[in-house]
């Protein structure tokens, strides 16, 4: 009798955290996270996970930041069980960092900036 078990029981954070970043990239972005992502790439997907996270040690040149952490993190755990929930988690947990970094930012251009207007003026 086949289990219906699916393959990795704790992977709803994981699959969130795909879902959401692959929202706040862009297009070309999304694209190649689609990619990455699909089960077929796993050959691909885990030598640039290590890839990533390796890079992320050489955060202070110009062109590579601690941010490949996180995605090479992301990539790898997708593969390897027991990293699912708590990658999953992190990743949650940081995009909605991001989402709050991003609302304050907003919120002190917009007291910044406030919107002009045009009544009264000739």
């Amino acid at each position: 009798m086949a289990s219906t078990r699916p393959k990795h029981p704790h992977d709803d954070s994981l699959e969130e955290a795909f879902q959401r970043l692959g929202a706040m990239l862009p297009r070309p972005g999304a694209r190649a996270l689609r990619w990455v992502h699909d089960p077929k790439s796993r050959f691909v997907r885990l030598p640039l996970g290590i890839l990533c996270i390796i890079a992320s040690f050489f955060w202070f040149l110009p062109v590579i930041g601690v941010e490949y952490l996180p995605i090479g993190l992301l990539l790898i755990a997708q593969d390897v069980p027991f990293l699912r929930r708590p990658v999953g988690r992190f990743m949650l947990r940081l995009l909605d960092a991001v989402d709050r970094m991003k609302q304050r930012w907003k919120q002190w251009r917009d007291r910044r900036n406030p919107p002009t207007s045009h009544r009264g003026h000739r």
